[in-house]
């Protein structure tokens, strides 16, 4: 069921982006590549999805989309300040008009208090417009459902980006 729901927004998503002239880059850390994959799935893509950048690492986080380390070390790398400097540095590092970062805490573990297992924080850049982002706590459901439960969140927050 999740995977025919990531397929239908992920459509949607390539429909709204074509039919408006945008171009899209994903930015992602947990989810490792999975929401282009998904928009790439479908036939046709390449008319709007620009590129990806799977930035897992700090380093990739600074080196391919210019977030600051010390944004990193101030907030973490699963916070609200990373995710909108991932959406952002993510088009200024493309030709893309709209972006979507994703970083989170997938587990098993690694969570802690204030950041627990399932956290994950989402943000959308348009080049002609705002940055918007979203924290979602999603639980412990285990790896796979929350990435799948990821890509969902960050095909919505970019088909809704669409009509901004």
């Amino acid at each position: 069921m999740a995977g025919s729901d990531s397929r239908a927004l992920a459509k949607a998503v390539l429909e709204a982006c074509e039919s408006r002239g945008l171009m899209a880059v994903t930015a992602e850390s947990c989810t490792g590549g999975m929401v282009a994959a998904a928009l790439t799935d479908i036939p046709g893509s390449s008319a709007v999805v620009e590129r990806g950048f799977v930035t897992y690492s700090n380093e990739a986080k600074t080196e391919c989309l210019g977030v600051p380390a010390a944004l990193i070390e101030t907030h973490g790398a699963v916070s609200e300040p990373v995710a909108r400097a991932m959406a952002e540095g993510a088009l200024v590092h493309s030709r893309a008009d709209l972006a979507v970062a994703i970083t989170g805490i997938a587990g098993p573990g690694g969570g802690s208090a204030e950041k627990p297992e399932g956290l994950v924080h989402f943000a959308t850049a348009r080049r002609s417009g705002a940055t918007r982002h979203r924290r979602r706590e999603f639980g412990v459901l285990g790896r796979d459902r929350v990435r799948a439960a990821a890509v969902q969140e960050a095909l919505a927050m970019l088909l809704a980006a669409t009509e901004e």
